[in-house]
């Protein structure tokens, strides 16, 4: 345990209890508590349908691809002048690529199904991460460095997508170089909930969870490197899935880097409102790898083993920011439906999770050949290149800076070893190794693990860094290599989505959608944001 990152943990966490009682006076002073957001509702039937349930209305001739693409375009043009979640779309070509198929089903006769068997995503429409390259789309990254970048083909997963027959819709905004749990950034302007308009969408999938949270999206593909799909699936209230380190490639991904573990942490994965779709996503995403993954084998409730805790123990869950009460209900919740199902359920014992802070930051901070938001030039030593960041973070928070403040806050823990002496990062590898070991044995091939996402539901805009503190909740799977599901569960009293992520061992991506699957079903699963305005 470091002592220095330890004491600004503890500073952060007095800061936000003080912070949050000053904002739960002003919401009490000025008389309600939910915020009406003003986001039209969802009229349109085929917005609330998931692609199993629509690629039969398609193989049986119900519906056209031109009708299900239009409805999703209507719907996004309806919502993103308020969400601004939208960089660029493609709303033309997708209408075009949608007669075509149409074309296609109405040639092919009887033998429909088999096109639907050849290309299952045929005529569905998609929306991508602005990160995960879509050929001649916007490829900024939310930089006013990398401002006229368009991406000159697609990135594989994109590509496997299309492929299946997906139609692309837009690039969906993301923080400046995906860098911040907060889509917020110079070159795009503040990208904002569906759930209350004062509030963030997450990062780095902030557009994406931003649009499948309002209803404005069919399924979406999103990145995933510290919480990047899980944090805006929480905040918006959306099922999104981090796979098994490694199984889904970043090749076409910015930011990206050779270096080995960067490979592992950084997975691509399906973020959505139908956790009954998250596995053949997951599949379709990763190609030959889904072999691995042994999506296709038959799994009842009864074989898993299911494990729960309610956040970090003893003195490592004094230090970070506590739990809120309804996300830990939410746990409870799942617990009690399991057990009523017969699901053998054990509250879990996570000493080791002792230097959690520690091992998730070590491990992005041992990161190589990732790229800086800010590059000190190749002359400047470590130390000109510290002072440099603190520079431009200063005058960030002066709004005098080319620069976003949480991207800069991003590349000076990495320049500074996640403040803590370089030589202990190795150490914190090894303890990473063995966690991984630990976990894997526990759960094995059946066990699964009931934790939460992160230890409150969508902050105010411009209070990310205090939440940024709790970020190894999710960055320690990626360092792990374990993947997580996010599974929504209502709405707390304050309007707002929370939930908690379904954990299993590496390769068991398959428990982890079962488990989010039968809890869509008893809990519903995304609720629109509109079902509570005022």
């Amino acid at each position: 345990m470091e002592l220095l990152l330890r004491l600004l943990l503890i500073f952060v966490k007095f800061v936000a209890i003080i912070v949050n009682a000053l904002q739960s006076a002003y919401i009490w002073a000025r008389g309600r508590r939910i915020k009406p957001y003003g986001l039209p509702a969802n009229s349109n039937p085929l917005l609330s349908l998931s692609i199993q349930e629509l690629r039969m209305r398609l193989c049986t001739r119900q519906i056209t691809a031109v009708e299900l693409v239009g409805a999703y375009i209507e719907r996004i043009k309806d919502v993103n002048s308020r969400l601004n979640a939208v960089v660029s779309d493609r709303f033309e070509q997708a209408l075009r690529e949608a007669a075509t198929v149409d074309e296609r089903i109405y040639e092919c006769g009887d033998d429909v199904a088999q096109l639907f068997e050849r290309q299952p995503l045929l005529g569905m429409p998609v929306t991508v991460k602005e990160s995960c390259a879509l050929a001649n789309m916007s490829f900024t990254v939310g930089s006013l460095s990398r401002s006229e970048q368009k991406a000159t083909e697609d990135g594989v997963v994109v590509a496997r997508i299309r492929a299946a027959g997906a139609i692309p819709l837009l690039v969906s905004a993301t923080p400046e170089y995906c860098y911040s749990t907060n889509t917020d950034t110079l070159l795009n302007g503040r990208c904002v909930n569906p759930f209350d308009f004062e509030r963030t969408p997450g990062g780095s999938s902030g557009g994406e969870g931003a649009l499948n949270g309002a209803g404005a999206s069919l399924f979406g593909i999103g990145s995933d490197i510290a919480g990047s799909i899980r944090i805006p699936s929480l905040f918006c209230g959306i099922f999104g899935h981090k796979p098994t380190g490694g199984v889904v490639t970043p090749a076409g991904h910015f930011p990206d880097s050779s270096d080995a573990d960067f490979q592992r942490y950084l997975v691509l994965g399906p973020m959505s409102r139908f956790a009954v779709d998250l596995s053949q996503l997951l599949e379709l995403m990763a190609g030959e790898q889904a072999a691995q993954l042994r999506l296709h084998e038959p799994l009842q409730l009864k074989q898993l083993q299911v494990h729960y805790a309610l956040g970090f123990e003893g003195l490592n869950g004094w230090m970070h920011q506590d739990v809120e009460q309804e996300i830990k209900t939410s746990i409870l919740k799942a617990v009690k439906h399991l057990q009523k199902l017969e699901v053998p359920v054990q509250r879990a014992n996570l000493r080791s999770f002792n230097n959690s802070l520690e091992i998730a930051l070590s491990g992005i901070a041992r990161l190589g050949h990732m790229p800086f938001v800010l590059d000190a030039g190749p002359a400047a030593g470590a130390e000109g290149k510290v002072l440099e960041t603190l520079k431009q973070l200063i005058r960030s928070l002066c709004g005098k800076s080319s620069y976003n403040t949480n991207s800069l806050i991003f590349d000076l823990m990495r320049r500074c070893n996640a403040f803590m002496p370089a030589p202990r990062l190795e150490q914190y590898r090894r303890e990473a190794v063995a966690l991984t070991r630990e976990l894997t044995q526990l759960l094995g091939e059946n066990g699964v693990l009931l934790f939460p996402t992160m230890h409150a539901p969508a902050p105010k805009h411009g209070w990310t860094p205090l939440q940024l503190w709790g970020v190894d909740y999710t960055l320690l799977l990626n360092v792990l290599g374990l993947p997580a599901t996010h599974v929504p569960m209502g709405i707390n009293g304050k309007g707002l989505p929370i939930g908690f992520s379904v954990i299993a061992a590496p390769y068991q991506d398959r428990l982890c959608l079962r488990v989010a699957v039968e809890l869509e079903r008893a809990f519903s699963g995304w609720q629109p944001p509109t079902s509570k305005q005022p």
